[in-house]
């Protein structure tokens, strides 16, 4: 039978157990049950200053109900992402990173047993197994996500996923063309294709946005594309014309006089009829997708001798560099380029349709200085 310490305290009571073991008990602030401590201590004084530590963590409304953190990862986990607000491609995207890389480790876990020392031996033999390291930051980030939303429940106390440096990863230098490297990629690709390049670098427009363009979003009379979707391809197949991520993505891109031609002579040949037929398609007419460009545009590169290594967003990459270099300041690369800040008011502060054009402009004079050079193509 158990003994009770005998002299009365203020908070909760110890007592000592048949054991030997001394064990702490209050009363719980949510139900005013009398409950026990997790544990129990090998002294009276242990478990009289948990006992302080229980009341100063309740007093401080930093007291966590010990069992709420006894639900498994995976049930949690699964509740966390039903219940969040993500695009389709998204959700995919979250669900793959889960099942692949989250769950096997996590899965059967009760929340407060994930500790810090458990998230940094994770996270270690996710790289030693070869996971490449932008999968394992994404990985981590999920985690830490449905860890915090386990912290605004109460279910945890606090987030172990405290690894520095673990939310983040060094990205490569991406290469940036020349205006004749542009220009000779261009002239290799299939010709059905020359106007996705040449918007690509000089509209900076990511494929994405560029599959998605329709006839009505291009005034080559204003020399502007209006940017309103984004397509994306699901992990079935599926082929979604979306919104773009942020407000800031919907925009209107004035583009160079000297790619003007280019565009009309494949709207003429190789785009969708009528007012709402697509701008760019496969080769049989069907909708772009980036599985099935992939090899033109390999060939492409070696014919334009380009290293194997670029990829086609590095189009978009080099006309955000050749753009900064006409003197545009970094608002205007931003609103041309559908890019948000930290700021959200910045994303309803539009630079001037004039100084867009003025970028334009100034992009057409390199594409010219490099064709009267013998750079290009004429």
């Amino acid at each position: 039978m158990a003994k009770s310490s005998g002299k009365r305290r203020r908070f909760g009571a110890v007592r000592q157990l048949p054991s030997g073991r001394w064990q702490a008990r209050y009363r719980d602030p949510s139900t005013g049950l009398l409950r026990s401590a997790e544990k129990t201590y090998p002294s009276k004084r242990d478990a009289e200053v948990a006992l302080t530590h229980l009341e100063a963590d309740i007093l401080r409304g930093e007291w966590a109900d010990p069992d709420a953190g006894k639900v498994p990862f995976a049930e949690y986990a699964d509740a966390w992402l039903r219940d969040r607000k993500l695009a389709a491609r998204s959700r995919e995207r979250h669900e793959m990173v889960l099942r692949l890389h989250i769950k096997p480790d996590f899965e059967n876990t009760p929340l407060a047993r994930i500790t810090t020392a458990r998230v940094r031996s994770w996270r270690a033999g996710l790289l030693s197994r070869g996971v490449g390291e932008p999968t394992v930051v994404k990985a981590y980030q999920i985690l830490r996500a449905i860890l915090n939303t386990a912290v605004d429940d109460e279910l945890i106390r606090r987030n172990p996923c405290r690894v520095k440096g673990a939310d983040r990863y060094d990205v490569p230098e991406r290469p940036v063309l020349t205006v004749p490297q542009v220009l000779a990629l261009a002239d290799a690709i299939a010709p059905r294709y020359r106007a996705l390049v040449l918007l690509a670098a000089f509209g900076a427009l990511r494929f994405g946005e560029l599959a998605a363009l329709r006839r009505r979003d291009i005034d080559l009379e204003a020399r502007i594309v209006s940017v309103r979707r984004s397509q994306m391809e699901t992990q079935d197949g599926r082929l979604v014309d979306k919104a773009p991520k942020s407000a800031a993505g919907v925009r209107v891109v004035s583009i160079p006089e000297e790619i003007v031609s280019d565009i009309r002579t494949h709207l003429d040949r190789y785009s969708g009829s009528g007012h709402d037929g697509h701008v760019f398609l496969g080769v049989q007419g069907g909708r772009l997708r980036r599985s099935n460009f992939r090899a033109t545009w390999v060939k492409a590169l070696k014919a334009a001798g380009l290293s194997a290594e670029v990829h086609f967003h590095d189009l978009r990459h080099t006309g955000n560099t050749l753009a900064s270099n006409t003197g545009a300041s970094t608002r205007e690369l931003m609103t041309r380029l559908g890019h948000s800040t930290s700021r959200a008011a910045l994303i309803y502060q539009h630079m001037t349709g004039d100084r867009d054009r003025a970028i334009a402009d100034g992009l057409g004079a390199m594409i010219r200085e490099s064709r009267d050079g013998g750079g290009g193509t004429t």
